[in-house]
């Protein structure tokens, strides 16, 4: 169905047209240097010397844990409020995702309190997610990290452009950790429509991350074109995880637009809390609202790439509900994420530690619409509708999905 107000939509004009044409009338569509480019000016934002695009934020997270040699046997502590990207690709390296609990309903990262409690002389790695563009509790879990000889791999594919306050100053999302993955998904902050960034302080890392991308091929083809090689030797068993010019064309174009979208989104999330508090007296939270007005240096709000506004219903049966009436109203919303130890191909007879906090969260919430050309129109006739659902009794007409 069509809806009056989509859940996401693009910031793409004139300019990323005019670097599409550029890249047709240069003729070279494949990886090269327009990719070249798209990388410097990439590592350059986030203050790392080394990026390396890809073809997806899945291929970014498999190449991360191939780089720090995790594989059978190993375990990867990470969140079950994730996508299962991470999950998926911990699998597919033969090690095991051991999942974590949340902080809490306003504050649904990876609790730092419970690391420890999951590890065992088999944990090699924890991946931290910034849910929503909203940093988890980075100087606990880099000190767990650092303590324990841990890797610490940033799913920051929400939080592109968005710095967090350390003591030892501020830093961007993909710098903190070994090695930061990144997503140009359709839905992100920053658009390609495919694509991915790999982000590291590590010359290691990067020579590994580097060369499994292109099949483990010693030179490429845009290499080779130029003269700078005449033949290649294979250095390892690698992947097709090229991006290619058209898509590195459009993400430079984005990301000139970044700082400004992520100032919009933050003003409309303001906007969105200042409408939705009301619902706090009816068993609603909103997440991070709270912590955006405390003396919380962790996940300052000032600096949240704002990538997703969540509401957290009282019960699941209130948040399917409220859900089929904004669908009825024209408004698309949607559920980040399902709970993924509830997925068939993860489900388990046992845990380590509880995840309660977290079950009840991919019960209960929904995604409303966010968006930088949204307006506060929007924004107030999104808030209406959810308020008046609310406020209603009625029963569901949806069935609630039970394998949450």
């Amino acid at each position: 169905m069509s809806f009056l107000i989509p859940l996401s939509d693009l910031d793409y004009g004139a300019e990323e047209a005019a670097a599409v044409r550029r890249v047709l009338e240069g003729k070279w569509l494949s990886m090269g240097p327009e990719t070249g480019a798209f990388e410097q000016e990439f590592a350059a934002a986030v203050g790392v010397p080394h990026a390396c695009a890809v073809s997806n934020g899945t291929a970014a997270l498999h190449l991360a844990f191939l780089a720090l040699g995790i594989g059978p046997g190993d375990e990867v502590i990470q969140p079950a409020v994730n996508f299962v990207a991470s999950a998926n690709m911990t699998k597919a390296v033969g090690a095991t995702p051991i999942f974590g609990e949340i902080v809490g309903l306003d504050e649904p990262t990876l609790d730092p309190a419970g690391i420890e409690r999951l590890m065992t002389p088999h944990t090699k790695a924890v991946v931290v997610m910034h849910y929503g563009g909203y940093f988890c509790r980075m100087t606990e879990i880099r000190e767990i990290c650092r303590k324990h000889h841990l890797a610490l791999v940033e799913d920051a594919c929400h939080a592109v452009g968005a710095k967090c306050s350390l003591t030892s100053g501020s830093a961007a999302a993909g710098a903190l950790g070994d090695i930061g993955c990144f997503s140009f998904f359709s839905n992100k902050n920053l658009v390609t429509g495919e694509g991915g960034m790999v982000t590291t302080r590590r010359d290691d890392l990067n020579d590994r991350i580097r060369n499994l991308r292109s099949h483990g091929m010693s030179t490429l083809t845009w290499d080779r074109h130029r003269g700078h090689a005449a033949t290649y030797d294979v250095l390892a068993h690698g992947y097709n995880y090229r991006i290619d010019d058209l898509h590195s064309a459009l993400g430079r174009e984005q990301l000139k637009k970044l700082e400004r979208n992520n100032r919009r989104r933050r003003e409309l999330t303001a906007l969105y809390w200042q409408n939705l508090a009301s619902l706090e007296s009816l068993g609603w939270t909103l997440p991070f609202r709270k912590l955006s007005t405390s003396e919380f240096p962790l996940s300052t709000f000032s600096s949240s790439a704002c990538h997703l506004l969540p509401v957290v219903a009282p019960d699941a049966d209130a948040r399917w509900r409220c859900a089929e009436a904004l669908k009825s109203a024209g408004i698309q919303t949607s559920l980040h994420y399902p709970f993924i130890p509830g997925f068939t191909a993860f489900a388990c007879k046992e845990s380590r530690g509880g995840l309660d906090k977290s079950i009840v969260f991919c019960q209960r919430i929904i995604t409303l619409p966010l968006f930088p050309t949204m307006t506060e129109a929007q924004v107030q006739a999104v808030c209406e509708a959810l308020i008046a659902a609310a406020h209603s009794r009625q029963p569901s007409a949806s069935i609630t999905p039970s394998a949450l």
